[in-house]
């Protein structure tokens, strides 16, 4: 047997605050004495915003109930103005329905295109693995888009006969031409990281694909590197250079002069750095370093850099998203790819 309370408690908030309006629209009317009877669809009306389309017409059903009973109330059952009074708060009531069954319809759509989108977003950034020989591995994406992960942003790692490979990225754009552009770069990526000599001919070769699928004004700013042995090499292709964090000392990983974006005729250089025994190394894109706070300062990365070598990379990257989202107000203004990389005793 159901309870009273479990009733309620199937009640959700739009029937609630529904009937609440009703409620307080028939007791004026009765202290009043003032004629509210049409007035009385206010309370499925309300309820069609918050709720389904049957909770509404439960609303709908008591306010015309309710019409009833206060034409009874103030002895103008049955006359012409009280007719018109209770049709109009029928009608309004059944507009009210008619409103929550359009927006269930809406919702419905927006779900559905929700996960299509997502599911696009999934197939394109695989998982991470948690390591790859000697490198642990960790990555994050945060999207600005609060209905689903659909971005730009890019990254992927793959193992290599040349050592460890891994590509981040920032489509100029967004929505889902942006997510297209995001599996043509990746999937270059994936086709020459195990044929091209460096990443250098790997940012050319992507560069090439790119060129023949993208329109003139669109490009890719991305970052490629090779982990191999105690050196990590990296070509630049007008990204953020990364950032490198040995025992407690954070250095901004120096790539040289930048080239053009990828699309656009991408030619890097390449740089290789020092890759110790625990050292760690941040990729990212410019959702960390372009989110402002409220004043309108943006994210110090440098003051939060360090605790990179705090913990596992999990939890190094959920601690620096956290940050971020707190400095931003819990919202992105732009999407946000990271991938922490750890040089592992072999």
């Amino acid at each position: 047997m159901i309870s009273t309370s479990d009733r309620w408690r199937r009640l959700d908030r739009g029937m609630l605050s529904g009937l609440a309006v009703l409620l307080v629209l028939v007791l004026l009317s009765l202290l009043t004495n003032v004629q509210l009877v049409a007035v009385f669809a206010a309370g499925p009306i309300v309820a069609s915003l918050l709720t389904t389309p049957r909770r509404t017409a439960i609303v709908g059903v008591v306010a015309v109930a309710f019409a009833v009973l206060v034409g009874v109330q103030h002895d103008s059952l049955g006359t012409l103005d009280w007719l018109v009074r209770v049709v109009l708060c029928a009608l309004l009531s059944m507009l009210g329905v008619q409103a929550a069954a359009l927006r269930a319809r809406r919702e419905s759509r927006l779900q559905r295109m929700t996960v299509i989108a997502e599911t696009a977003q999934r197939a394109v950034l695989r998982s991470m693995p948690t390591a790859i020989g000697s490198v642990g591995l960790a990555a994050r994406y945060v999207s600005a888009t609060a209905e689903a992960l659909v971005g730009g942003d890019l990254y992927e790692v793959a193992a290599t006969p040349f050592g460890v490979r891994v590509i981040v990225g920032d489509v100029r754009g967004k929505g889902l031409e942006a997510v297209q552009t995001a599996a043509a770069v990746l999937g270059a990526f994936r086709a020459a990281a195990f044929t091209a000599s460096d990443v250098a001919e790997l940012a050319r070769s992507i560069d090439d694909t790119l060129a023949r699928m993208i329109g003139e004004e669109e490009f890719v700013t991305a970052i490629v590197g090779e982990f191999y042995g105690d050196r990590v090499t990296l070509a630049n292709c007008g990204h953020h250079p990364p950032v490198l964090v040995v025992d407690s000392d954070v250095t901004t990983a120096e790539t040289g002069e930048p080239t053009v974006p990828l699309g656009l005729g991408s030619r890097p250089s390449l740089s290789q750095h020092p890759w110790p025994a625990g050292a760690r190394m941040l990729f990212y894109t410019d959702g960390l370093v372009e989110a402002r706070d409220r004043h309108g300062e943006f994210f110090p990365l440098d003051e939060y850099a360090a605790e990179l070598g705090d913990g596992s990379v999990e939890e190094a990257l959920d601690r620096l998203v956290e940050r971020l989202l707190a400095w931003g107000g819990q919202r992105m203004a732009d999407d946000l790819a990271l991938v922490l990389a750890e040089s592992e005793p072999s």
